[in-house]
């Protein structure tokens, strides 16, 4: 308990002087995208700002291309929805507020406009069906219980390493059929896609390229079994035997393949992360989750929209026009920040409080919305919920025990370390 209360101090003491300094400086210096921001967990009084004065902004002082941010809900769904104004192509940039390096951009469905986009989609989201998932179901259970069941108790581990990162990589290695006895090599490709240069996760740009080279190598062998090989019901396989995608290039085959790496590991893995520290923050709404486990089914969404885990996407414009009274030039960056539209106070109440039993839990942003709306949504979803009605079985709660790491990063927003105990 003090433990808990003496970083919830420390939290309030950052906080005050985040937002002493997100007051103080001029907006023409603002730069809301720094990964400080996110890694320190201070991001939040810079958004309060530009939601109240400048909800459609300009950031010209940053150590990227500038770059136009959009902080309000409604804004954000005009900009998601509107495909014929506002492109994800990886040709013009793809949907990081930074550009791919050179060498990276390997165009995804994500990163692609109509037509091409909902063609490939469509190949691998037969896996997302309400059918498909209910199968899954029983394996995320079985799985869930085991990592659960082989967890100490009354010492401290790291819930990111133990819990999150294990379960959700199972789930990728169901997904592509992918050897089980290597599937962490999953997370490492996940983690060194998504790497900023001062992440540390790779010390040099070429230990990023040997890493990305060896997963494009690992699942080129992969490809050409599964392509020799009858159908199969898996990602990868379903792929290979579609139209298409069977002819897919090289780097359209890798972009793909990260896409539904990351989308598959790196969000729902930092919700589920994200909801014992949640719960530990609000220690009111954990009582009032084990006095009533069936608001699992509400507090699943409100954790996906409290998280938030892609803080971020972009788009660029394809022609001259306005938002929000700013006129935004063809060929501009405009960087959706879900992150602030789920803080968003005129469309969310009370936005800025974790509550399980929230009357719209499913209004927020963190799945997107359009064309480009998140396959593996319900997936998510699903392993959170089973992970919660196992937790909830086994442990009257776990415990928060020391400094949360985050990572580095403003696109994944997402952990290192979250050190808890379970008491025996």
């Amino acid at each position: 308990m003090n433990v808990q209360t003496s970083v919830r101090v420390d939290k309030n003491e950052l906080m005050r002087l985040a937002r002493e300094e997100a007051y103080s400086t001029p907006l023409k210096n603002f730069h809301p995208g720094a990964p400080r921001l996110f890694q320190n967990d201070t991001w939040q009084p810079w958004f309060e700002r530009l939601r109240k004065e400048e909800p459609v902004h300009y950031c010209t002082n940053a150590p990227i291309e500038p770059y136009w941010s959009v902080t309000k809900y409604n804004d954000i769904m005009h900009v998601d929805t509107s495909h014929g104004i506002f492109s994800s192509d990886a040709s013009l940039g793809g949907i990081g507020i930074r550009d791919m390096p050179v060498g990276y951009d390997w165009p995804s469905f994500i990163a692609m406009d109509q037509p091409k986009h909902s063609a490939q989609r469509k190949t691998v989201s037969p896996m997302f069906t309400p059918t498909h998932l209910d199968e899954l179901a029983k394996l995320i259970r079985e799985r869930s219980q085991k990592v659960l069941d082989g967890l100490p108790r009354n010492e401290t581990f790291n819930f990111v390493d133990r819990v999150s990162i294990e379960l959700t990589t199972q789930m990728l290695a169901t997904l592509f059929d992918f050897p089980w006895e290597e599937r962490r090599k999953l997370t490492r490709w996940s983690d060194v896609a998504t790497a900023l240069p001062k992440s540390g996760i790779v010390d040099s740009p070429e230990q990023r390229r040997k890493e990305m080279d060896e997963c494009y190598a690992y699942f080129a062998k992969l490809w050409n079994e599964r392509v020799n090989a009858a159908p199969r019901n898996d990602l990868l396989s379903m792929m290979a035997h579609s139209d298409a995608t069977r002819h897919m290039d090289p780097d359209n085959l890798m972009g793909n393949l990260i896409l539904l790496i990351v989308g598959g590991n790196d969000t729902t893995r930092n919700t589920m992360t994200g909801s014992v520290l949640a719960l530990n923050e609000n220690p009111e709404q954990y009582e009032k989750l084990r006095a009533n486990p069936e608001l699992i089914d509400s507090m699943v969404p409100e954790v996906i929209r409290w998280q938030t885990p892609l803080a971020h996407m972009r788009r660029t414009a394809l022609v001259d026009t306005e938002l929000g009274g700013k006129t935004i030039k063809k060929g501009d960056r405009v960087v959706m920040w879900y992150v602030s539209g789920n803080r968003d106070e005129e469309v969310i109440d009370r936005p800025n409080e974790f509550i399980i039993d929230r009357p719209r839990p499913r209004t927020h942003l963190s799945f997107g919305f359009g064309i480009h709306r998140c396959v593996g949504m319900r997936l998510a979803e699903l392993q959170l919920k089973i992970i919660w009605q196992e937790m909830l079985k086994r442990f009257d709660r776990i415990e928060v025990v020391g400094d949360v790491r985050r990572i580095y990063s403003s696109f994944i927003k997402g952990y290192e370390t979250l050190p808890v105990r379970i008491p025996g």
